[in-house]
């Protein structure tokens, strides 16, 4: 997961040690693609612990080897299938990450659920300086009828 993170060229970068815990920790709430044996894919979120039924998409990655494949969009897919008690999706974006915003949109749209858009961290709140300014957005209305 760090390597595909790394070679994303738009994820912060963690610590190798940061993937690992995520991936012990939050096993419920991670998946991970593997083909021939190496990982090529992974999702890592957890339910945030004031409201459970959401989820937090932490990060989400494709090795360049498979992107344009839908992985992406699959690896959410089958998260939220195994997680019925969810009903509302979160993510970060910076504005200038299209393709992580027209996954998390068409994600909204194949769920028939409602997609909004709000400021939650400002360039200012970073102190690391070229950080982007995070918007967040709120998937709601999943499992709607279940």
């Amino acid at each position: 997961m760090w390597r595909i993170a790394r070679d994303s060229g738009t994820l912060d970068l963690n610590t190798s040690y940061a993937y690992l815990l995520m991936a012990r920790d939050f096993a419920a709430t991670t998946r991970l693609a593997v083909r021939e044996g190496e990982a090529v894919g992974f999702v890592l979120g957890y339910l945030r612990p004031s409201a459970p039924q959401t989820l937090f998409i932490w990060q989400i990655a494709v090795d360049e080897s498979q992107r344009g494949q839908r992985l992406a969009a699959r690896l959410l897919d089958a998260l939220l299938a195994d997680l019925p008690q969810v009903a509302t999706l979160e993510t970060t974006i910076t504005a200038d990450n299209a393709a992580s915003q027209r996954l998390f949109a068409s994600f909204a749209e194949r769920h028939g659920a409602e997609h909004a858009i709000e400021s939650l961290f400002a360039e200012a709140h970073f102190p690391d300086p070229g950080h982007g300014a995070e918007l967040l957005h709120v998937i709601s209305g999943l499992h709607a009828g279940t």
